[in-house]
Formats: C-alpha cells, structure tokens, sequence
C-alpha cells in the first residue's frame, strides 16, 4: 500500500540502496522506500552491477524494522522472493519461479533480483524488477528477460510498484506472526530449484554439481553433491546443470 508511506523518487541516482541506507541512520519510519527510475551504481550480491535502463525496470528499496528474532532474519530474502513473485503475477499475469536464494525467473531467466543488507539493526531489501526493456546487452541476453517480453505487452511500473508494496507488507506479516517455518514451506512450493533441480553453485573458488536437497530451519540451501554427500549451501550462484 502507498498511500501514508514515506516514497522518495529521483530521476536518477547511484543506488537506491545507499540513499535508504542513509535515510535508515536518520531514523525514518518502517516501510521508507526509496526509489528511481534510473540507476547509475546498482549492484547485486557479491557486488556485480544490476543493469538499470532508463524508466524500463523497478528499482526500489525498503526500509524494514522487523520485530522478528535474529534467527529469522535470512529467511526475509526468501519472503521478498515470494512477494515479488505475488505482485508480479497480479500486476501483470506472468508466472515466475524463484531460484534459491534471491533470483525471481519468468520463462527460464531472471526478471528480478533481491538484495538484503543489514544496517544498524534495520534491513535495507533492494529489489531491481526488469519490467519493460526491449533487449538487453549482449552478455545479459542469455541470462535476463523482462515482464514485457515475457507477456508480449508493455506493463504499468506503477501498478507492479503498488502491488509489490502490498505483498511486502502482507509476507512481512506473516513472517512476524506465523515465523519463518511459514515462509519456508511456501518457497519450497513455489521454487522448482529447492529440491530435486540439477544444479551447478558457483562458490567463486569452487563449482559444485549436485542435486538439491531441500531447506534447513535457517533457509539455506541443502545439496546432495555427485558423490553422494549432503552438503548446506550458505552462500553461491546457483544454476541448472548443463
């Protein structure tokens, strides 16, 4: 819902994780978003930039203050994933995946990014939504898709910024009042990468290749490895075997 929340729009800015990052350590009230229609620094996990054309993609970030125990926090990625998931099927009748831990994918590629960084006891989630770019550049194109070429029809930012607020809110909810069990067997429905998916994880200084294997009580990833061995996967780019 927006109507009573604090929104902060620009043209243009670095990233919209920094600004509310910023607005965070002046105090402003749960739920801030900050967001632009074009960025100029965004940037995903592990630092890569986040491609951010011009008034064609959703970039936003919330400002939360959770009252959720420390042990929960990891699994609000998760409940970002299913919220945008949510909103992007209301707003615009397209169908997505999640792929452990933070990707939202439509037809095969990712349409949408999660991003969450703890600052100072409150949680700063970006989100980047690919809502109507056309083509993206040539390293991207096996890799990105957008919700217009996904449905073959431009779509409302506006309406997907709405309705993903909405969602955000309503799976915060839940988190808080159901904890994070909750949220753990709804992602396990709702991805096709947490249990059963052939998958490669790129560590950065080793490839794993295995099958997965299901959530622990935390949300991290388990892998039955191509020797038989059940390893946890706190952290890595996960990818469908080849």
């Amino acid at each position: 819902m927006t109507v009573g929340r604090a929104i902060h729009w620009f043209p243009v800015v670095g990233s919209t994780m920094q600004v509310a990052a910023e607005l965070s350590a002046k105090g402003c009230p749960s739920g801030t978003v900050v967001g632009a229609d074009e960025q100029t620094a965004g940037h995903g996990r592990y630092g890569r930039a986040w491609h951010s054309e011009a008034k064609s993609g959703l970039y936003i970030s919330v400002v939360l203050r959770l009252q959720i125990p420390v042990e929960s926090l990891p699994v609000v990625t998760l409940a970002l994933g299913l919220a945008a998931t949510e909103a992007i099927l209301s707003a615009t009748g397209v169908t997505c995946d999640l792929r452990w831990p933070n990707d939202v994918m439509a037809a095969g590629r990712k349409c949408c990014g999660i991003l969450v960084q703890l600052d100072d006891g409150a949680i700063i989630a970006g989100i980047g939504v690919n809502v109507n770019q056309t083509a993206f550049p040539e390293e991207l194109q096996p890799l990105a898709t957008s919700l217009r070429i996904v449905s073959g029809v431009p779509q409302s930012r506006e309406l997907l910024l709405e309705r993903l607020l909405e969602s955000i809110d309503s799976f915060m909810e839940t988190l808080r009042v159901d904890g994070k069990d909750a949220i753990l067997r709804m992602f396990s429905q709702a991805s096709s990468y947490v249990r059963g998916r052939r998958v490669v994880v790129d560590q950065g200084s080793a490839l794993l290749e295995g099958t997965t294997d299901g959530l622990d009580a935390s949300g991290f990833l388990f892998l039955r490895k191509n020797d038989g061995q059940r390893t946890l996967i706190l952290a890595g780019g996960v990818r469908p075997a080849s």
